[in-house]
């Protein structure tokens, strides 16, 4: 396998290329997604706005900043971030998720960077980025520890790092699997594989053994009462989001 693609997974894309005309579906195959976006968003924001001292409130917080969304899919978050300022790449390594991304973008008038490429080919292009999201994606991936590695090639001295995934435990496999797989029917069947999935400490040791130094974990957690998400400080059990940055 060529050094640029090792950590892609080939199963793992084709689930979804098969999903890709969907992204923008907020009722469709990726309503989870949607529903937990707002709330993924918000811890984003925070952290790099708090890692580069930027003003939320302000006009164009994170003008000046470079940042990488891989695993971009339809653009879910990368559109924010142009929204916010900031200078995007998107990329996703299902090429039928790139045309769709582009077209929704150039309709909602951002200039958006989308690449159907790896981490690994833009860590070996030379490419470097402020901040890195790396969404739900470490689950997807055939080799963690080099797909880790390749992100802390990409992200700058003093950069930061959001990496969100779901815990290895019995509640996760109930209700990221069975519940929204089976019951609820928001995923496809076979969209996860709970052996792949990694415990908040595992990722941490991931991290640390790329290079990088963890700085915060949080869980999100869905509340089906007001049915939203929100974040935990302490319920990590089932989805759960970090924060890394790479020493200067």
């Amino acid at each position: 396998m060529n050094t640029a693609t090792r950590t892609v997974e080939a199963n793992e894309i084709a689930k979804f290329e098969a999903m890709a005309a969907e992204w923008w579906n907020p009722h469709g195959t990726f309503k989870p997604l949607h529903m937990l976006n707002p709330t993924r968003l918000d811890y984003i924001t925070a952290q790099i706005a708090a890692e580069f001292a930027r003003d939320l409130t302000g006009d164009a917080p994170f003008k000046g900043l470079r940042i990488l969304d891989i695993g971009c899919g339809g653009g879910l978050l990368s559109e924010p971030m142009a929204r916010l300022g900031a200078q995007v790449v998107g990329a996703d390594a299902a090429e039928r998720n790139i045309p769709v991304a582009r077209v929704h973008a150039a309709q909602s008038g951002l200039m958006i960077d989308y690449r159907h490429t790896t981490a690994e080919a833009l860590a070996e292009a030379g490419e470097q980025f402020d901040a890195i999201l790396n969404m739900e994606v470490i689950e997807h991936v055939a080799d963690p520890p080099g797909f880790l590695t390749a992100c802390q090639t990409l992200l700058k001295p003093g950069g930061i790092m959001t990496c969100s995934t779901i815990n290895r435990t019995p509640r996760s496999f109930a209700l990221a699997i069975i519940g929204a797989e089976y019951v609820m029917r928001w995923l496809p069947r076979g969209t996860h594989d709970w052996s792949k999935f990694i415990t908040p400490d595992e990722l941490y040791a991931l991290l640390r053994q790329a290079g990088l130094t963890p700085v915060d974990r949080k869980g999100f957690v869905f509340r089906p009462v007001t049915w939203s998400w929100g974040v935990s400080d302490r319920d990590l059990r089932v989805n759960y989001v970090t924060a890394s940055t790479r020493p200067a």
